[in-house]
């Protein structure tokens, strides 16, 4: 099996945010979206369900806990509990609502930066204070600062929003480090939320940790909310879940309104559930990945020498550092209006990250190679 990218004229007819929110002139690589065609036995099952007009409300999704439970299982060694398993819209409603059981307008909520832009809105939403530790930058490569994160837990935390695997960096954070963070958590009463929608994606050479599987302690502090929607791009569909691994958690998680599992999408429910039965075509989308990431390593090499890229160890995310090219007061900007490239600006994800880009790679060589191309001319522009 192999996962290839769609060609170009064929991405332009997509409808999605990625391919609508731009001008016809430029190339859009910002979106954590992905350039491929589903895999066959979740579009099948999309097509039965259409075709017997199967779009009405949420029903019984005990085969999609049955099956991440699996899945995890196989993939991590993780021992889920099914019955643990509580149904949202997507990744951003099930942390907001998930934190509205323990948080009240007020309170202090941590992330570490550079992180997910979307972090910072669900902080705003749930009308909280944000505390940033920022992560320790070694060259290009992103560690916990245990010291200030120990600080501002002190300073009276609730909850910690952490986002593991990384996003943008490509950090994939060891035990090590989580087992402390969950130390941490439980000397002073906070509660740690992990994002971990790229966890399916972590390339040979890194280890995913789940947070809930580390100790008894992450279990007692932990909550886990995370979808198919990254690794099987299914984003549109809406359906993710939080996982709780203790009495404490799954009590709070059925105190959510009703309405939060009721909001996610019977099509996405389902679509997420066969996705998780599809881990051939995770395993082919991997090694499509793992060219494509080096591919970019040496595109960059030869037309951005200055440009600092380490290879990412999760995802499909390059995290790039322009900061030599001198493109004034946002890279991204610059790039979008010199060389006609659409990538996410550094600056949504850490306001000092303004020399920064994030550039979606999961698309074909070719668009990677133009996307390159047209970065380079940004650059020329600028001198």
């Amino acid at each position: 099996m192999i996962v290839e990218g769609v060609p170009l004229e064929k991405l332009r007819t997509r409808t999605s945010e990625k391919w609508t929110g731009f001008a016809a002139d430029i190339l859009p690589m910002p979106v954590a979206e992905m350039d491929f065609e589903l895999a066959e036995p979740i579009r099948d099952l999309l097509l039965q369900m259409i075709n017997n007009s199967d779009t009405g409300y949420m029903g019984h999704t005990e085969h999609l806990n049955r099956n991440f439970a699996s899945f995890a299982s196989s993939a991590w060694g993780w021992t889920v509990d099914p019955e643990q398993l509580f149904l949202c819209t997507d990744v951003g409603v099930g942390m907001i609502e998930m934190a509205r059981t323990i948080v009240q307008p007020g309170d202090t909520i941590m992330i570490n930066t550079p992180i997910y832009v979307n972090m910072f809105n669900w902080i705003r939403e749930l009308k909280c204070v944000q505390y940033d530790a920022p992560m320790i930058k070694d060259g290009m490569h992103y560690t916990f600062d245990l010291a200030a994160i120990e600080a501002g837990y002190k300073a009276g935390i609730k909850i910690h929003f952490i986002c593991n695997p990384q996003n943008p960096t490509g950090t994939v954070h060891t035990r090590e480090e989580l087992s402390a963070i969950a130390d941490l958590a439980k000397k002073y009463g906070v509660i740690v939320f992990s994002d971990e929608i790229h966890g399916p994606l972590v390339y040979e050479g890194a280890i995913f940790t789940p947070f809930l599987s580390i100790s008894d302690t992450a279990r007692e502090v932990g909550v886990c909310v995370t979808a198919a929607s990254k690794a099987w791009n299914l984003a549109g569909l809406k359906c993710a879940f939080i996982v709780t691994a203790s009495e404490g958690m799954a009590a709070l998680a059925k105190s959510m309104p009703q309405s939060v599992r009721f909001r996610a999408s019977l099509l996405g429910a389902h679509a997420t559930a066969k996705a998780f039965e599809c881990a051939d075509w995770l395993a082919a989308l991997m090694q499509t990945l793992e060219s494509n990431r080096h591919f970019l390593k040496e595109q960059l090499d030869a037309k951005l020498p200055k440009a600092k890229y380490r290879t990412p160890d999760c995802s499909y995310l390059a995290w790039i550092d322009l900061t030599d090219y001198q493109l004034g007061a946002s890279a991204a900007q610059a790039v979008l209006e010199r060389g006609k490239l659409a990538l996410s600006p550094g600056e949504i994800f850490g306001d000092y990250c303004t020399q920064f880009v994030r550039l979606n790679f999961a698309t074909s060589q070719e668009i990677i190679a133009e996307g390159v191309d047209r970065l380079a001319l940004a650059v020329s522009n600028a001198q």
